[in-house]
C-alpha cells in the first residue's frame, strides 16, 4: 500500500499461473460381456408355422411348467427344437451357439440342447433369474405383438450398483433393454441375470429359449 496526497492506492501483485499439460489417459475397458444377436430373414416363412405348431403344444397341455414365467404358458417339454417341424430352427441355433462358443474359447466342445416354449398372455412376465450350469443361452422369437414385454439384461457386476455415476457411460450402472422382433436370435452368457417385462397386448408373446450344455459323456 502506498499514500500519495490524500489517496490511497493498493497495489497487487499479479496472481502467478501455472501451465499443465492435460494427462493422456489411456483407457482400458475390463470385463467385457458379450452377447450376439441375429435376424434370420432364411426362417420366416416358417413363422407362422411354428406359432401354430406352439398354440396346439399349449391346447394338449394347457398347465404351465412353471419355472420364471407368470401370467402365460411355456412347456414341460425341455427338447422342442428335437420336434421334426422346427429343424430348420433347430440347425440355425446350433450353428449360432457353435459360432459363440469359438469366440469364447471353447470351440469344438460338444454340447447338447435343451429348449422350451415361453408364451406370454397380457400381464404375462418372466422374474429375474440366471440358467445355471450351462454353456450358453439364448431365444428366438417366433411372434412379438405391439406391447410386447421387452428383454432386460441386469448389470452383472455387483459392485457398481452402489456407485453414482448412472446410465450408459463408462462406470454407470444401467440395466439392458432389448426390444425382441419375430425371427431375431438371442444368444447370450448363462451365467447373467435377465428378466422379462410385463406384455401389453391381447395376442401372445411366444418365444423358443433355450441352452446349450455340456453333452453326457
Amino acid at each position: 500500500m502506498t499514500t500519495t496526497g490524500d489517496k490511497t492506492v493498493t497495489l497487487t501483485q499479479p496472481r502467478s499461473t501455472v501451465s499443465v499439460a492435460a494427462p493422456v489417459l489411456q483407457a482400458y475397458d475390463l470385463f467385457p460381456t458379450r452377447i450376439w444377436q441375429a435376424r434370420l430373414p432364411s426362417l420366416r416363412g416358417h413363422l407362422d408355422e411354428w406359432t401354430a405348431t406352439v398354440l396346439r403344444m399349449r391346447a394338449a397341455s394347457p398347465k404351465p411348467a412353471g419355472r420364471t414365467n407368470r401370467q402365460g404358458w411355456n412347456s414341460e417339454d425341455m427338447a422342442v427344437l428335437e420336434d421334426l417341424a422346427f429343424a430348420p430352427l433347430r440347425e440355425a441355433v446350433r450353428v449360432a451357439c457353435a459360432n459363440a462358443l469359438h469366440e469364447m474359447g471353447v470351440a469344438g466342445i460338444p454340447f447338447e440342447m435343451q429348449s422350451w416354449v415361453n408364451l406370454h398372455d397380457r400381464g404375462g412376465f418372466n422374474f429375474l433369474h440366471v440358467h445355471e450350469g450351462c454353456l450358453l443361452s439364448g431365444s428366438f422369437y417366433l411372434q412379438v405383438p405391439p406391447g410386447s414385454g421387452r428383454f432386460v439384461f441386469r448389470d452383472p457386476r455387483p459392485g457398481v450398483v452402489h456407485g453414482y455415476v448412472k446410465g450408459a457411460v463408462p462406470n454407470g450402472y444401467g440395466d439392458i433393454q432389448l426390444t425382441p422382433e419375430a425371427g431375431l436370435l438371442v444368444l447370450f452368457p448363462c451365467w447373467m441375470e435377465h428378466y422379462v417385462e410385463p406384455h401389453d397386448s391381447d395376442e401372445p408373446r411366444i418365444v423358443i429359449a433355450f441352452n446349450a450344455v455340456p453333452a453326457h459323456a
